[in-house]
């Protein structure tokens, strides 16, 4: 292990400075377009991409900056996630940049100029009209005045109140690194370099234990921007100012190998985790490659779905908590994934290893793919592991959450990761129908291929001659000496294993011929921490089954608040589809490929409860339809007292669900926010793996509630059992006393207690909302309150 870190660190030092000598992207990547999409799927998906985003109104998209700089907007802010105004605009300025440099299209760079002059006109703007707080600001965010004048006097109280600032910042400052990397424009670079020293100066006056209290805040990749920015400008203070921004509350344990990640959302960890491999990269810092690396290695290993996402309602389950991934609806986030692939290239350049590749992969394919409409091109959020279950898909100028902005990035980049190259070496990681230009050596490379629906890939030498050492990946999925390579129509001898890479050293010339043969074959992947649920994979292809198109609701977002979890009707699990059996082996062994449609295999000698006439296909092919990608597995002897037990807990839940109007799961971030949560003297935590919200000596906390015009309410608060110490509070309707709770010793149960209050008509009548809020009595404690829910009677 200690010979392993000391070549990542001796490896990482050399593109370090590599890095930062030619002050552009990464050191072992291919400008963008020297690497060419043909004809395929990715190729479909990147095309159709650029359709939908130059659907966007880029005005409306820079309202919310020009609003900040005192400048008149030329167009009104778009509704949707209106709290977290600006974000959207970094991200669609990283993707016109990305877009542009892949394929040339003009008006995605007219697009990246047009807004550059704008953010530059706004950053101008910042300095004349914020000269306290704002000069080098390229900021978004609404009350950005409040905020950061407050801010920078260490008063942190309007910064808490607002929705994750410097989560929002940190897209405009992506969005323009990536101007300058990808659009190649000075005018970036400059007002990136600007605008990073803005926060050098408002940070300035904290100290380390204040900036570690700060980022207990979700704070995207900011440790990340700021090692980029170290990269291109080589100025050591970029890279003080990285660490600065690293949160210690995740560096130290992930350093030392300790997984602290249960009940933590997941999408504020992962970018952590990203800046710490870039500050390793550039610093040769071990602790900082360390927790990169243990990152990566939990997360994948411990923590991930067969698609190759992770989390459940945008939190990492602890491992009793894993069924929730087939009870709820709000399954593995888009941006989790997103990121997840940044920190994977990230660690293959400090260690060019075939295992980072073959996630890569899985994840591209069965996560990333899958979340683009393949028609109207709109985006996913939540993917639910659920049983017969659907996703829905974002409208452009409708939808503005987070994962369509990760969306607007995803598609731009399918040509990325094909090939890398280091030193002499060219590495094969990706199997995807493409063109190389390698201009360092004057040889172009085209990969044909149809790969997965034919289980091979063809490479040629379509113009000149070099020698160098090809690596092809083989990939953990091919079973040990079952993968097959000739070159100019001779076998070529495979010594390695599975999930490594072959090397073919030889000097290249135009006409040179290597086929690759890949052998799939199928196999059962376990849920997570859930012994009876498995999904079927195929190579690195994970196969679902569409299982109807009933009551699909919200299938295309609005603008609501909400818009973006699938809502409709769920089905009983128990009811779905099981299968029967001793063996899992057996199990992939009755599995037929069906005539005519490749990738695509019936379920039919299967024993199965509930069956339907569907079959297996790869989920990324499926949309507009309810699926299954998880399996319930159980033996001939224990199926009929399981599933009586499921049914019953099903029936409960389901009707509950029936009668929910709205709720909210307290303590988690994005529920809260999404329900205006405001707060005094409040925290939340967890117990036994639920969140909770408390308020004490005389705090409150209240959240938002729709009420659809119903007036026959009521309201469920869950209780933790045995709570210490005075627990004396008041519960409001729109600040009017619903009733006085005492839980003080009331229960002495160490289990949740459910408790319904009936809500008078009148509180509630002619209202399209209410607001909720817990009041503590002074010297008491207002909850523990552990979910919330909104019932009609």
């Amino acid at each position: 292990m200690k010979d392993f870190l000391f070549s990542i660190l001796v490896f990482i030092t050399c593109i370090g400075n590599s890095a930062i000598s030619n002050g552009q992207n990464y050191s072992n990547t291919f400008p963008p377009a020297d690497v060419v999409l043909l004809d395929g799927p990715f190729k479909h998906a990147r095309d159709l991409n650029i359709q939908y985003l130059l659907q966007y109104d880029v005005d409306r998209l820079l309202a919310p900056y020009r609003k900040v700089a005192g400048l008149k907007p030329k167009a009104e802010s778009y509704e949707n996630w209106i709290g977290l105004d600006g974000h959207i605009g970094g991200h669609y300025l990283s993707a016109m940049a990305m877009n542009y440099a892949a394929t040339g299209n003009p008006e995605c760079k007219k697009r990246m100029d047009y807004m550059l002059a704008e953010l530059k006109a706004c950053q101008n703007a910042n300095v004349k009209n914020n000269p306290e707080w704002g000069v080098g600001y390229v900021g978004g965010v609404p009350g950005s005045d409040e905020i950061w004048s407050a801010f920078q006097k260490n008063n942190l109280g309007a910064f808490r109140r607002s929705w994750v600032p410097w989560y929002n910042l940190h897209k405009m400052y992506a969005g323009l690194r990536d101007a300058w990397w990808y659009g190649k424009s000075e005018v970036a670079r400059n007002m990136f370099l600007k605008f990073c020293d803005w926060e050098i100066e408002i940070t300035s006056g904290f100290s380390d234990d204040e900036m570690e209290a700060m980022l207990g805040t979700e704070h995207g990749g900011m440790n990340e921007v700021f090692a980029d920015a170290y990269a291109i400008s080589g100025d050591e203070k970029y890279l003080t100012a990285a660490k600065r921004f690293s949160h210690k509350f995740l560096l130290e344990p992930m350093a030392e190998g300790h997984d602290n990640l249960d009940n933590l959302h997941a999408n504020t960890q992962v970018p952590k985790a990203v800046g710490f491999q870039r500050i390793a990269e550039l610093s040769s810092d071990e602790k900082y490659a360390k927790a990169g690396q243990f990152f990566w290695e939990t997360v994948t290993r411990n923590r991930s779905l067969a698609f190759g996402g992770n989390s459940r309602r945008e939190h990492f389950p602890a491992a009793s908590a894993c069924t929730d991934y087939v009870e709820d609806v709000e399954g593995p986030e888009s941006c989790n994934t997103h990121n997840m692939l940044k920190l994977t290239e990230g660690l293959f350049r400090a260690q060019p290893q075939a295992r980072y590749a073959d996630y890569y992969e899985r994840a591209m394919f069965n996560h990333i793919l899958s979340t683009q409409h393949p028609e109207h091109g709109g985006y996913v959020y939540f993917t639910p592991a659920r049983p017969r279950h659907y996703r829905v898909y974002s409208a452009p100028n409708e939808a503005m959450w987070c994962c369509v902005g990760t969306g607007m990035e995803n598609h731009g980049k399918y040509n990325e990761f094909i090939y890398t190259h280091q030193d002499n070496s060219l590495y094969l990681n990706l199997f995807i129908a493409s063109e190389l230009n390698w201009k360092e050596k004057g040889i172009q490379i085209r990969q044909e291929t149809n790969f997965p629906f034919e289980e091979k890939t063809r490479l040629q030498v379509i113009d000149g001659s070099a020698h160098f050492e090809l690596k092809i990946r083989y990939p953990g999925w091919v079973a040990g000496n079952k993968l097959k390579i000739t070159v100019n129509g001779k076998e070529f001898q495979v010594k390695t294993n599975p999930s490594s890479y072959v090397s073919l050293d030889r000097t290249w010339k135009e006409g040179d011929e290597i086929e690759i043969l890949l052998p799939m074959a199928h196999r059962l992947e376990q849920l997570p921490n859930v012994s009876n649920y498995y999904a079927f994979m195929y190579g690195p292809v994970l196969l679902a089954a569409k299982t109807g198109t009933q009551n699909l609701a919200g299938l295309v977002a609005d603008d609501s608040r909400w818009g973006h979890i699938a809502h409709g009707e769920r089905l009983p699990v128990d009811m779905a589809p099981v299968i029967i059996g001793n063996s899992i082996a057996e199990i992939t062994e009755k599995l037929n490929p069906v005539e005519n449609k490749p990738l695509t295999f019936s379920i039919s000698n299967l024993n199965l409860l509930n069956p339907q006439e569907i079959e297996l296909e790869p989920f990324f092919q499926i949309h507009d339809a309810r699926y299954m990608m998880y399996w319930m597995v159980l033996s001939e002897s224990g199926y009929e007292a399981y599933l009586d037990s499921v049914a019953r807990a099903e029936e409960t839940m389901l009707e509950l669900q029936k009668q929910t109007i709205d709720y909210v799961a307290t303590g988690e971030q994005q529920p809260e926010a999404d329900h205006a949560m405001e707060t005094k003297n409040s925290h939340s935590g967890t117990n036994l793996n639920e969140f909770y919200r408390d308020a004490g000596d005389g705090g409150y906390f209240s959240y938002r509630f729709e009420t659809d015009g119903e007036e026959n309410l009521s309201l469920m608060v869950r209780y933790w059992g045995y709570e210490w110490g005075s627990r004396k509070f008041d519960i409001l309707i729109d600040d009017e006393k619903l009733v006085t709770e005492d839980n003080t010793g009331r229960w002495h149960e160490s289990k949740f207690q459910v408790v319904v209050y009936d809500i008078p008509k009148d509180m509630v009548e002619g209202k399209e909302s209410v607001r909720v809020k817990f009041q503590a009595h002074e010297g008491s404690t207002a909850g523990g309150v552990h979910y919330i829910r909104l019932l009609r009677k």
